[in-house]
Formats: C-alpha cells, sequence, structure tokens
C-alpha cells in the first residue's frame, strides 16, 4: 500500500510540474502578439547612435521571435528632436533618439548631463549617466518617456569659417549655431559669441550662406553632415560629451508584456556596450577623413582656458538642476 501510494504521489508530482511549465511556456508564447514600432532620429543611417539602434532592434526582434519589429526613420523624418520628444508623449512616436540638451527642456535636472566640462573624461560620463541619469530618467514616466538608456553621441568641438579659435577670445563676436536649449546658449555667452538656436537640418546651408558664422559638434557630424565643406577651422575644445538618449513611449511600453519589456531592457544593455565602443572607435577616423580632404583645419587647443571661462554657466544654471545633483556627478568614481 506504502508502495502504492508513494507512485501515485511521484506521477501526481511529475503530470503537476509538466502542466505547468506547458502553461508557463504557453503563456509566455500567447502574450508576444506582432507588433511594428517605430523610431526617428535625426542623424544618418550610419551614425555610430543609429547603428547601436539597430542592434538593439535586432536583438528585440531575434528574442521575440520576429514578432516585435522596430523600423527606422533617421535624418529627421519624422521631425526635429522636439517633435519626436512630443510624438513620444502622445504616442505617434514609439521610440526616438535625441540629446540630453533637448531632453532637459523637459526634465530639467538632465541638463546638468551639458553642462560644459562637467565628466573628467568617457568612464565617468558613462558611469554617471547608467546611474544618477537613469534615475533621472525615471522623472520622465508620469508625463509618458520611458529612458531605456544613454548612447554616445560624442565630444563636441568649435567649427567656424571666420579663423581660428584657439583661446577664449577667440570665440568674441561669431554667430555659433547651438541646440535650442538654455545650456548651450549660456556657454556661447560666456566666451563671447552670438548663441542662434538653429534645428540640425537647417545648418549647412545655414553655414554655406553665412547666416551663421559656425557650430559646435562632435566629429562624427562634422564628417557625415560634410561641414568641413563650409567651415576652415576645428578647434579641439572638447568643451562637453553628449548623449543621445534611447527612449519608449510609455503608451507604447504598456502594450507589451513583462516579457517583452525584459527583452527590451536586456537587448538596450547589449546595444550599449556596442554602441559606445564603436563610437570611440570611429571618432579618430572621423577625424583623420576630415584631415584628409584638405579643406578643413584641425588644432588642439588648451581646454583648461575654456573650462576656467565656461565655468559661470555652471552658477548661471546650477540653482535650476540643483548644486547637490552636480556634486553627486562630481563625486562618482
Amino acid at each position: 500500500m506504502k508502495k502504492f501510494m508513494f507512485c501515485f504521489l511521484l506521477t501526481v508530482t511529475v503530470l503537476a510540474n509538466y502542466a505547468g511549465g506547458q502553461k508557463e511556456t504557453g503563456t509566455k508564447e500567447e502574450e508576444i502578439k506582432p507588433i511594428e514600432f517605430k523610431l526617428g532620429h535625426v542623424a544618418e543611417p550610419d551614425n555610430p547612435y543609429a547603428l547601436g539602434a539597430g542592434v538593439f532592434a535586432d536583438r528585440v526582434k531575434e528574442r521575440t521571435g520576429g514578432k516585435v519589429t522596430i523600423k527606422m526613420f533617421p535624418s529627421s523624418q519624422l521631425g526635429s528632436e522636439d517633435k519626436l520628444i512630443e510624438g513620444l508623449v502622445i504616442g505617434s512616436v514609439d521610440y526616438a533618439l535625441t540629446t540630453t540638451a533637448v531632453l532637459g527642456q523637459f526634465e530639467e535636472k538632465l541638463l546638468v548631463f551639458g553642462f560644459p566640462y562637467i565628466f573628467r573624461n568617457r568612464e565617468h560620463a558613462y558611469k554617471a549617466l547608467d546611474t544618477i541619469g537613469m534615475e533621472l530618467g525615471k522623472n520622465l514616466e508620469k508625463k509618458g518617456i520611458k529612458v531605456l538608456g544613454y548612447y554616445e553621441n560624442g565630444v563636441r568641438h568649435m567649427i567656424n569659417n571666420k579663423r581660428k579659435i584657439l583661446v577664449p577670445d577667440d570665440m568674441k563676436g561669431l554667430k555659433m549655431r547651438v541646440m535650442p536649449t538654455q545650456v548651450y546658449i549660456e556657454l556661447m555667452k560666456a566666451l563671447g559669441s552670438d548663441p542662434t538656436p538653429m534645428n540640425f537640418g537647417e545648418v549647412y546651408s545655414a553655414c554655406q550662406t553665412g547666416i551663421i558664422d559656425g557650430l559646435e559638434c562632435p566629429a562624427v557630424h562634422i564628417w557625415q553632415r560634410r561641414f568641413y565643406e563650409v567651415n576652415k577651422y576645428v578647434s579641439l575644445t572638447a568643451h562637453t560629451y553628449e548623449s543621445e538618449v534611447m527612449m519608449m513611449s510609455m503608451k507604447s511600453w504598456q502594450k507589451i508584456p513583462e516579457s517583452v519589456q525584459k527583452i527590451m531592457v536586456d537587448a538596450m544593455k547589449e546595444s550599449l556596450a556596442y554602441q559606445r565602443k564603436l563610437a570611440f572607435d570611429k571618432e579618430s577616423e572621423y577625424f583623420q577623413k576630415i584631415k584628409d580632404t584638405g579643406k578643413t583645419a584641425i588644432d588642439p587647443v588648451d581646454t583648461k582656458l575654456f573650462a576656467d571661462k565656461t565655468k559661470v554657466v555652471w552658477e548661471k544654471l546650477g540653482a535650476k538642476v540643483g548644486m547637490d545633483l552636480i556634486n553627486r556627478i562630481q563625486s562618482v568614481q
């Protein structure tokens, strides 16, 4: 009798485990329904952060058995960065990539990541963005935006068509395009330049026609946007490190089950490591290509002179983001 009861209970247990396993697997399969998302950004399709987004999309597609696909819309096809963010909020855009400088208009504390010379180096930037940056990103969820991570947009430098910029005083009087954000406006004012907010898609023609004298941007844009054709001088000021934030509309995020949300979080981590390495590796390549054109001089500068001159930006905007936040970022090791 004891032997019979043991065998009976063993059989029941095995069948229960089997049924439970089948139910769990079946549930996951049923949860993932076919859906296509739209991802917009303003850069060229082969920009390193666009390629990072491509890896993200590939991982998501692969791990959902092809049921979740993400279609890319580069080169401002879905609008400017401001319009992309608005699209996330109302749900007309599923994913978008924008700089923290522009996103900071929707969450002021994010402006701090565009402060001149706030990061010691790339490693410092990565650690601060992956911790404090993700923490601040959560504040956007109630506004309709889910921050997934921070790709690299690049270390930014001054480029113009008037004269060499070797010291801060060389910036005086230059009409310089900036992103429409207070940090970069104040940065140019600190250097004695005339800041001119302008959408990215208008910059080349504005340089070509003399509406502006120059701009500030990373090597990738100088090369891919062919700004070297309409600007004679690049100065390696390295005044800011800009990240490119991968965001998803909360409306879209809430459409997918937790199993797919986890897939996206994991895919983002993998694409982040790939993209940052790619961006770093490509930077010197872009500068070499620019140099090889023979059209643009590339000059090193004493960045401490520029850091000292632009520290006033920290003083002017410190109250807006909070000095405690600045101190936290500075203390990240």
